[in-house]
């Protein structure tokens, strides 16, 4: 089990003012989620199949806003991530290389703790290399270096630096959630819900 199976509510903060609200399920092999700005105009939505490991072997995502809509379908293949955007005006093909450890980032919460979660499996303590990124607009992926490291001897505090100098730190709880994340332009999102799969 990469985290622990069920469902998460996140609450994404932005100038003090609630921005979006990210609900999302894991289960095994199986893993769904969407976020939802708090006014409701934007939709991200995700649907992937999951390896054993948890490793995202293929991704279905879908972006509205209002009447517009656009979708996509990306499918892990030896060393690339390919797939096609859909959109009123026709649909493009895109092929972006994995890199080493076939990380891939929807940008929802419950992919960076899936990513957090594979290197902890691994007995890593930092994960520097191309990770698939998806923009959560346009759903076209491109693949960038980033780093994850942990900055603690517990593994429950780890640090995010994506492109062009982002960073973020994350903090886990004791069941490897992601409990929060703040970035650094004040932004933050939060678990504000939890709630266990049932037993099988």
């Amino acid at each position: 089990m990469p985290i622990p199976y069920g469902t998460y509510r996140y609450e994404i903060w932005r100038a003090g003012a609630l921005a979006a609200v990210e609900e999302a399920l894991i289960a095994p092999g199986y893993l769904r989620g969407e976020r939802r700005t708090a006014e409701g105009a934007n939709l991200h939505a995700v649907e992937a199949t999951l390896a054993a490991d948890g490793a995202i072997m293929r991704i279905a995502l879908r972006y509205q806003r209002g009447m517009f809509k656009r979708d996509a379908v990306y499918e892990a293949v030896d060393e690339t991530l390919r797939g096609s955007v859909s959109a009123v005006a026709g649909r493009n093909e895109v092929i972006v290389k994995l890199g080493r450890f076939r990380e891939l980032d929807a940008d929802l919460v419950i992919c960076r703790a899936l990513i957090i979660a594979r290197t902890r499996a691994r007995g890593q303590r930092r994960l520097t290399g191309r990770v698939a990124v998806i923009d959560p607009n346009t759903l076209v992926a491109a693949s960038y270096k980033q780093t994850y490291s942990q900055v603690d001897d517990a593994g429950l505090r780890w640090r995010r630096e994506a492109r062009m100098g982002e960073s973020e730190t994350i903090e886990l709880d004791a069941d490897g959630r992601i409990a929060r994340i703040r970035d650094e332009w004040g932004g933050e999102a939060r678990l504000a819900k939890f709630a266990p799969a049932a037993p099988r």
